[in-house]
C-alpha cells in the first residue's frame, strides 16, 4: 500500500500565497491619494473598456489589480450587496467599512478553501465623507486581510517603489491637479529611470465631496487630463519601456 501524499498546512498556505502574489504582481500599479476634496484613484490602463476603477455606491468606489474576471466578479457582488442593504434599510447604512468586511470574508474563505485556487487580486474600497477626516481607504489582499490606509495607498506590481516615491513627496491638503501630478509621477517612477505615461493610458476617477448630488463618484475624462497635468517632459523610448509581463494588460491581468 502506497503512502498518501502529504503537504503540511503551513506549506500549503505558503504555496497558495506565493501563487496569488505572483498573479497580483503582474498587474500594473494603482494609486489612491486623499486630496482636499476627496479621494483620487489613478492607474495605468490602456484599455478603454475594461475598467479597474468603478463606483460601488453613492460615496463608495472600488478599485482593483490582478486577474480581471475575478475582481469584476467581486465588484458586481459588492454593487448587489450595497443595493440590497440600501433598499432594505437606509442608504446611510451602506458604508465602506461594511463592504470591506464583506469582501474580506469572501476573499478569506476562498483563500483558505483548498478545493479552489485563491483569487489573484488586491482591491481598494474607498469612501468619501463630509470632511477629509471622514475619508477612508481600505486595502484588501488576496487572503482577506484588511488595512485602513491614510493619505495614500498603492497596490500592484511595483507597489514598493511607487509607495516610496509617494512617501517622500506626499503632503495633506493637495488640490486635485497637484494630487494627480503626484500620482502619475509615482506610477511612472522606477528604480532605474522615470517615464511619462501617455494620457490615453491613464484611468482616473475621483470621489468628490463637493458634488451636490448624492453620487460622489466621477471619472476624469482624458480631454481634461492635459489641463490638470500641465506641461510634461518627453522621455526616450528606452525609458518608457515596460517589463514584458506588464507591457500589455489583458482581460486576464490588469
Amino acid at each position: 500500500m502506497s503512502t498518501p501524499f502529504y503537504v503540511s498546512p503551513e506549506q500549503l498556505m505558503k504555496d497558495r500565497a506565493d501563487f496569488a502574489r505572483k498573479g497580483v504582481s503582474r498587474g500594473r500599479s494603482l494609486v489612491a491619494v486623499q486630496y482636499a476634496d476627496g479621494v483620487l484613484m489613478v492607474s495605468e490602463n490602456p484599455s478603454q473598456a475594461l475598467h479597474k476603477i468603478s463606483e460601488l455606491y453613492d460615496r463608495i468606489a472600488f478599485a482593483a489589480v490582478g486577474r480581471y474576471n475575478e475582481f469584476e466578479n467581486l465588484r458586481i457582488a459588492g454593487v448587489r450587496l450595497a443595493d440590497m442593504r440600501g433598499y432594505a434599510y437606509d442608504r446611510r447604512d451602506v458604508t465602506g467599512q461594511g463592504l470591506a468586511n464583506a469582501y474580506a470574508q469572501t476573499l478569506g474563505t476562498i483563500f483558505s478553501n483548498g478545493g479552489e485556487k485563491p483569487y489573484e487580486v488586491e482591491i481598494f474600497v474607498a469612501e468619501v465623507g463630509e470632511k477629509a477626516a471622514d475619508d477612508n481607504i481600505f486595502r484588501l489582499t488576496f487572503e482577506g486581510m484588511v488595512a485602513d490606509e491614510h493619505g495614500f495607498a498603492v497596490m500592484g506590481g511595483a507597489a514598493d517603489v511607487v509607495s516610496g516615491y509617494l512617501r517622500e513627496r506626499y503632503t495633506e491638503g493637495l488640490d486635485l491637479a497637484a494630487a494627480l501630478r503626484l500620482a502619475v509621477g509615482a506610477l511612472g517612477h522606477s528604480e532605474s529611470s522615470d517615464r511619462v505615461i501617455g494620457i490615453d493610458d491613464l484611468e482616473v476617477a475621483v470621489l468628490d465631496r463637493t458634488r451636490t448630488q448624492p453620487r460622489k463618484f466621477r471619472r476624469v475624462a482624458a480631454a481634461k487630463l492635459p489641463e490638470l497635468l500641465g506641461p510634461r517632459e518627453a522621455t526616450s523610448s528606452s525609458e518608457s519601456s515596460e517589463p514584458s509581463d506588464q507591457a500589455e494588460p489583458t482581460a486576464q491581468d490588469q
